[in-house]
Parts: structure tokens; C-alpha cells; sequence
């Protein structure tokens, strides 16, 4: 059994609160710019340490004043902002828990959250979410009370604690241990309930302190980020308490419809993100060069990004490949760069697998992307790549502290103090979750080389079994065939089948130009595009070139393609955008059956 361990770099005090990083950087650098918000006119407002410290502080009060007690679980149900870091600061400052809910959860679903959780207030976006919990709050005994972030939220609770003095919360957040409880964040899970992941103070401050001491050329005072990810999701928060806790200014934004216009606008120096906006932005490119009558020169110009990629792990480019890497950064890279605002140089993917070959175009064309593994019971990465030791493909070395090992059925195993003690109120899944001498099943499959780099080989509850018998992870498959631009979203399927097949959805935002350029009416419905021949012939073949990457027994070998995407909105998709399985096998069970009829 291999097994890899990289040393830790720091140490966790027992009082650790994570809300302490605001007075720090108030106490230090007062006049560092820590935030930026909009400022209604299309640009940005500065927000120094001393005043989010400030800010803070008064809310903190306001918590108090409206009966949160230590310990108190308190809710933010909202799109990422700005308000939505004060009052997760606020409430570590009063002493009480964060118990995140991502913005797009079901009535029911907040129902399970709010009750399991016993949460006492809840803080929510809008009309539209106090809606949600106006369905089903006659039943929470717990929740005292809901207020929202349009309607002034933030200044009610300013002005509900003005008489009450700022030693009251200091007071609060000496009393907080590192052990104690910092966020709740619910799983969303393929059966059961959604399970309470519980975080402690300790584990964000791990998880913060070995993220910045893995990657200090960017997490540090003077660079910038806009954080468009979902701050209920692990992975964003997690991320921006290291960028904050670093000095880093963060600006906030919910809209993904417009992020190149918004990168082009911010200019950040590094963003992360998920695989899926990667594939977009690549996909995107690729797609107007076509258009543009330039495809070959762009295609042309990626298989040598990708190249050039590949050497610098063999020995470094030849000459040849060295000055064609040179007319394609000038032609086509240098476009890439401006459209993800001209100044990012680097970023971190996570949520999901990037595929080895995005990651070797990225860094090609001069955007090296930091890819990393994790889960939400390990506060976000466990395991990132770093400009110190990177192997594209991989998901990186375990961060420092931090131990990872393949048991003998293939599970990845974790260990250090990012890893969660339990589940909330669950502790038979929380015993169930670590081996018996306490190493936590991630219930991915994973591979170890040598030098410490993880690889996620795939789901270990998501392995389709062929009826022959044939072991299929679907991932590498379903990564392969998103890069081709007209694709949106694919389920591999076969599950006890005499073959593999797939579901295929189509982007939306492709479709236009490709109809313009294959001479077909712009009007002309989905349902018939989809028997299109051309179309079908692009599709086939972007799967035929998917299949040479595996065994003949695990090609796909029959597909169905949709007349409909799907999304978030529509529940096939999770906040992070990946495939909610057992929704799509539910959904669309015609549609599979009709593969194998």
C-alpha cells in the first residue's frame, strides 16, 4: 500500500477563531485594501482592513443583540458577496456557527438544513429565498428570526447592536476554541438525507495556513482576485479565507454569464474555479476562430501549447517547438490571456477533474492552472499542485501536514488537520467515514507515484460495471468529449449493459454561429438540429476520438443527444456544476433504455 506524507509548515493555536484575521490585518495594516466592491458606475470601491474589521464588529454586535448566543448556529442562504464575508466574519465573532445553504437549494432541502441544524437565524439574498423559507419556517421551532441582504439586512443588525460594547465581542471570540464547530455545510449526497459536514475553527485555519504556505507566489498583499464561485460551496470559501488571511483584495460577483467581460474589466492576477468554466473559456476561443475562417491556425496552435506543456515535464522544449511557442503566444495565447483579463498568469481548479490535456493548453498559452483535490469533509484541498512541484494530469502532492494513501480496493484515503471530526448530529456516518486507524475514505479511486502526485482515477461508487463484467470509470470519458465545443454536459452510461453509451447535451450559446456556418435557418428547432447530419457526423466523430484513449471495451459505442441542456436551475446539476447522477438516470430513463433497446 503506498502512502505519501509531506510535513506541516505551521502549528494551530488551541484558540484559533478564523474572524481573527480581521483584527490582525486592522491591528498591522489598517490602510491594506482587503475588498473591493462595486461601486454602481462600473467600477470598484476600496475597503481597507480597519474598516471590514469595523464593519465586522458592529454586525457581530447586532448578532448578540438579537439573542445569538456561543455555539449558536446562525444561516446565510445568499449569492456570493460581499455581505455574505462580513457576516460569516460576524458571526465567528460573536462566537456562533456558519451554516451555509447554497442560494439555489429546494424549500425541502433548506426544511432538512434549518431542523437538523437547529439553526436560530438566517440571513437570506431576497424576495425570492424568503419565499423559500416562508414555506416552511411554521415548522422550525429553532429559527427565531429571517432577515435579508437587499432589504438592509447588514445595517439592521448594525443598528440593533449600537448600544453594545465592542468588549462584548472580544469577549465572545476569546471563548472560541480551535475545536469548536466554525460552519456547517450539507452534502448533498446520491441517497438519504444530506449529511451536516462539521468544520471547526481548526480546520479552515489548517487549511488556510497550508494553502498559503503551498502557494505564497500569488497568495500575498498586492494581488488580486474576483471570486465568482459559490461562497456556501467548500471549495470558494476556503480559498478566500487564505487569499484574505494573505493580504490578497478580493472583489465578489454572482453573474457567470459575463465573467470574460468581467475579467477583462477587474484584471485579476489569479482566479479559481471550476473545470466547466475552463472548458468554456477554451471552448469559447476555439469556437470564434472557427468562425473567424481561422480553426486550423487555432487547433494547430493548441497542439503545440499542449506540447510545449508536455516537455517542460521531459526535459524542457526543443528549439523548433521553443520558437513555435513564440508565433503562437503573439497570434493566439497572447488573446487567451486577454480574455481572462490581461494580468492572470496562474489559477486554481477544483470541484471536479480538469483533464490533462486543458491543463497542458493553459499552461501552453502562458495561464498555469493549479489543479487540486478535495472534499468538503477535508475543508477543500487536501492535495494541490504548486509552482514548486507540478505534474499536469495530477491533482497534485498532499499540502503540508497532510498525508494521502490507496487502500488495497483502490480508495484514496486522506489524513492531517483539514480532515473533519464528523458529521453533525450523525455519528454513525461519522464512524462509518475513517478506517479503523483513522485514515477518511474519500470514495474516490486514486493512484500515488513516486514523488507523492495524486491521481483521481474515478468515483468509486460512480464505476459502471458492463454486463461483461468490464470496469468503466466514466470521467476520463465524459472530460474527453466536453472540450469539444458543441458539447455541453455527457452522461456515460452502461451500468449492468452489454456496452457503453453516453447522453449528450449541446451548449446553447454554440449552437447559433454553428447553424450560421453549416448554412442552417437560425430558427430551426433543437429537436430537429439534433437529426441534423452534420451535426451528428461532428458528434460522432468527437467520440470517436474519445475512444482512442480507452480499451475497445470501454468505448462508447452507441450515444442519444438531447434536445435540452442541463443545468442547474433544472436539478441535474450541482452548484459546482457537476452531474447530479441518480437525477439524470431518473429523469432521462427513457432516453438510456433507449440506447440499449
Amino acid at each position: 500500500m503506498r502512502e505519501f506524507e509531506v510535513p506541516a509548515t505551521y502549528t494551530i493555536p488551541e484558540n484559533a477563531n478564523m474572524s481573527d484575521g480581521a483584527f490582525r490585518h486592522a491591528e498591522k495594516t489598517p490602510d491594506l485594501v482587503v475588498f473591493n466592491t462595486p461601486d454602481g458606475k462600473g467600477g470598484w470601491n476600496d475597503v481597507t482592513a480597519a474598516e471590514f474589521a469595523a464593519t465586522v464588529t458592529d454586525v457581530a454586535k447586532g448578532l448578540v443583540a438579537a439573542g445569538i448566543e456561543l455555539g449558536d448556529r446562525v444561516g446565510i442562504m445568499a449569492a456570493t458577496s460581499y455581505e455574505w464575508v462580513v457576516l460569516d466574519f460576524a458571526i465567528w465573532a460573536a462566537g456562533g456557527c456558519t451554516v451555509a445553504i447554497f442560494d439555489s437549494s429546494s424549500a425541502e432541502q433548506v426544511r432538512w438544513i434549518l431542523s437538523d441544524s437547529a439553526t436560530k437565524l438566517i440571513v437570506v439574498q431576497n424576495d425570492k429565498h424568503r419565499a423559500t423559507i416562508a414555506e416552511i419556517e411554521g415548522g422550525l421551532g429553532a429559527l427565531n428570526e429571517v432577515l435579508q441582504i437587499d432589504k438592509d439586512a447588514v445595517a439592521a443588525l448594525i443598528a440593533r447592536g449600537k448600544d453594545i460594547d465592542e468588549s462584548v465581542i472580544h469577549e465572545r471570540r476569546a471563548q472560541v476554541k480551535a475545536a469548536s464547530p466554525a460552519t456547517l455545510i450539507y452534502t448533498s449526497g446520491t441517497t438519504g438525507r444530506p449529511k451536516g459536514v462539521m468544520l471547526s475553527h481548526a480546520n479552515l485555519y489548517a487549511e488556510s495556513a497550508a494553502d498559503r504556505s503551498a502557494m505564497p507566489e500569488f497568495l500575498q498583499p498586492g494581488r488580486k482576485t474576483l471570486l465568482f464561485l459559490p461562497l456556501a460551496h467548500v471549495f470558494a470559501r476556503a480559498v478566500a479565507l487564505a487569499a484574505f488571511d494573505a493580504g490578497v483584495t478580493t472583489a465578489h460577483s454572482a453573474d457567470w454569464s459575463t465573467l470574460v467581460e468581467q475579467f477583462g474589466a477587474y484584471k485579476p492576477d489569479f482566479i479559481l474555479s471550476v473545470p466547466r468554466v475552463f472548458e468554456k473559456v477554451f471552448n469559447g476561443a476555439k469556437q470564434k476562430a472557427h468562425d473567424d475562417g481561422k480553426g486550423k491556425i487555432f487547433d494547430y496552435a493548441s497542439d503545440i501549447a499542449v506540447q510545449y506543456s508536455e516537455s517542460l515535464q521531459n526535459g524542457g522544449p526543443n528549439i523548433l517547438l521553443k520558437l513555435q511557442h513564440l508565433v503562437f503566444d503573439k497570434l493566439v495565447y497572447s488573446k487567451l490571456r486577454e480574455a481572462m483579463g490581461g494580468r492572470c498568469a496562474s489559477a486554481v481548479s477544483g470541484g471536479g477533474p480538469l483533464g490533462s490535456r486543458l491543463g497542458h493548453y493553459f499552461r501552453g498559452a502562458g495561464v498555469t492552472i493549479y489543479e487540486g483535490y478535495g472534499l468538503t469533509e477535508s475543508t477543500a484541498a487536501v492535495s494541490v499542485n504548486t509552482p514548486k512541484f507540478i505534474k499536469v494530469g495530477s491533482v497534485g502532492r498532499p499540502l503540508p501536514g497532510h498525508g494521502a494513501k490507496v487502500a488495497d480496493d483502490g480508495e484514496l484515503l486522506i489524513k492531517g488537520p483539514v480532515v473533519f471530526a464528523g458529521y453533525w448530529n450523525n455519528p454513525e456516518a461519522s464512524a462509518d467515514a475513517f478506517t479503523e486507524d483513522g485514515w477518511f475514505k474519500t470514495g474516490d479511486l486514486g493512484a500515488l507515484d513516486d514523488q507523492g502526485f495524486i491521481s483521481i482515477v474515478g468515483r468509486k461508487k460512480e464505476i459502471i460495471v458492463t454486463a461483461g463484467g468490464k470496469n468503466v470509470s466514466p470521467a476520463m470519458l465524459e472530460d474527453s468529449l466536453r472540450q469539444n465545443p458543441l458539447i455541453s454536459q455527457v452522461m456515460v452510461v452502461g451500468d449492468g449493459q452489454p456496452f457503453v453509451g453516453a447522453l449528450i447535451t449541446l451548449d446553447q450559446e454554440v449552437l447559433p454561429k454553428w447553424k450560421e456556418r453549416n448554412g442552417i435557418p437560425a430558427d430551426t428547432p433543437i429537436e430537429h438540429l439534433i437529426e441534423n447530419p452534420a451535426l451528428v457526423a461532428e458528434i460522432n466523430d468527437a467520440v470517436a476520438g474519445t475512444n482512442k484513449l480507452v480499451s475497445h471495451a470501454e468505448a462508447i459505442k452507441k450515444i442519444r443527444i438531447l434536445p435540452v441542456d442541463w443545468t442547474q436551475e433544472g436539478g441535474e446539476l450541482t452548484p459546482k456544476l457537476s452531474l447530479k447522477r441518480n437525477v439524470v438516470m431518473k429523469e432521462y430513463a427513457a432516453d438510456v433504455d433507449a440506447i440499449y433497446s
